[in-house]
């Protein structure tokens, strides 16, 4: 692994965590799935029904779209890469048939604030606790902050996750230095086809 890479995504990590991270808080393990979901993926445990609809509008429309649902039980995460389309779609089916009012094939606020009032809550479907970050936000929220703090040293970073997370920023520098040297090459006329140069 090149030092500049790894040093560089270091100390991103470290400057982005600083001194103030907040720590995921304590939650009893019969509270519900949105309860879950809220502490291990955003640390809140402070929450409202319109904050958890408008933190998941991830295209903040008003409404969330299929894919949107989808995304916030992490079905589009490499966590459930294996789970079929099938299952998938049942997810979603079963999600709209308990929130979608007016069968549009979306949610809006005002149908999720509805389903809340009623003292219903999102369910554990088995997908997992909602993975729906990036790859950066999920290793820091769910390794970088239980295992590694800003007094972390660069030897310190040898878990597997560790590995993996630089191991994915080298291969991105590697593919941005790719791409540099491809766009420095000049152009060599004689090498494009007859039929695509300018006539004079």
């Amino acid at each position: 692994m090149r030092p500049t890479v790894l040093s560089l995504a270091f100390a991103g990590l470290a400057a982005a965590h600083g001194g103030a991270s907040v720590q995921k808080p304590i939650v009893d393990a019969n509270a519900n799935w949105m309860t879950k979901h809220m502490a291990e993926e955003h640390h809140m445990d402070n929450w409202d029904a319109g904050a958890f609809f408008a933190l998941h509008d991830y295209n903040s429309n008003g409404r969330w779209e299929g894919s949107e649902l989808q995304r916030t039980y992490g079905l589009m995460d490499d966590s459930n890469k294996g789970m079929s389309a099938a299952r998938k779609d049942e997810v979603l089916n079963i999600l709209l048939h308990l929130l979608d009012e007016d069968n549009d094939g979306e949610v809006s606020r005002q149908e999720f604030l509805n389903f809340i009032a009623q003292g219903k809550t999102l369910p554990d479907l088995n997908t997992g606790p909602g993975h729906h970050g990036d790859d950066e936000y999920e290793y820091e929220i769910h390794h970088w902050e239980k295992y590694h703090d800003e007094n972390t040293k660069l030897e310190d970073l040898t878990h597997p996750e560790d590995i993996e997370h630089f191991k994915k920023h080298e291969q991105m520098e590697d593919e941005e230095g790719r791409l540099e040297a491809l766009n420095k090459i000049a152009i060599v006329e004689a090498n494009i086809p007859q039929k695509f140069r300018r006539q004079s």
